[in-house]
């Protein structure tokens, strides 16, 4: 099966430089190309494509919109891995934001939490969490005024049981953010290194990712 990795636009982005070390990490055992065509547009992939992804959108978006690709998320990768340098937060406690895009993928809720065991991190779930996990609020982005998506992401953050939360979308780091609370994105976590907000407001985001969006088909 021929596998390759789409970093997504979202961590191209935020941090390129960690989409990058990545791309090196997974090429330590095999030979994966890197994948830069919008999960929005058609892959031009063969049939048999397994893609490599660390954006819970992409995930569902390849699986569900083009025939003959099939996805795995690299948390599950690394979560088996027993070469990956994890870092050790000896004990901190963190809350877990599931990405509503992979609500229905226990898979990748298993590999999140296995990560962060992997790195000493003490999980305090939230009340509505994996399988039931409320969306962080990006998701009401056009279809809500404004004002009315930030309160979403106040609402989602308010339901957070500590400060500090893990997120594996970028955009939920933007929401996590909006609404109190402390995002750790899982990228960063796993390479020791602080999580940024970045471009947060909800129209100066999206606009970013629309231009990459237009850009790479």
């Amino acid at each position: 099966m021929n596998h390759v990795y789409a970093p997504g636009c979202a961590l191209i982005l935020y941090k390129p430089e960690l989409a990058k070390k990545m791309l090196i990490f997974l090429n330590q055992s095999t030979n994966i190309s890197e994948h830069l065509i919008c999960c929005r547009h058609n892959p031009k992939l063969p049939p048999g494509t397994k893609i490599i992804n660390t954006c819970a959108g992409c995930d569902r978006r390849y699986r569900e919109l083009y025939e003959g690709i099939s996805t795995i998320s690299l948390w599950e990768i690394v979560a088996e891995s027993n070469t990956f340098p994890f870092p050790d937060y000896q004990g901190m406690t963190m809350s877990v934001h599931d990405a509503c895009p992979t609500r229905t993928e226990e898979r990748v809720h298993k590999a999140i939490r296995k990560l962060l065991t992997k790195m000493n991190i003490k999980v305090v779930e939230p009340q509505n969490t994996q399988t039931q996990a409320t969306c962080c609020g990006d998701s009401f982005y056009g279809t809500l005024p404004l004002a009315q998506v930030k309160e979403q992401m106040k609402k989602r953050a308010d339901e957070m049981p500590v400060e500090d939360v893990v997120v594996y979308c970028v955009s939920c780091i933007k929401a996590m953010h909006i609404g109190g609370k402390k995002p750790h994105y899982i990228v960063d976590l796993l390479w020791g290194e602080d999580t940024t907000s970045g471009t947060y407001e909800p129209d100066a985001w999206h606009q970013e990712l629309q231009r990459f969006i237009d850009v790479h088909s």
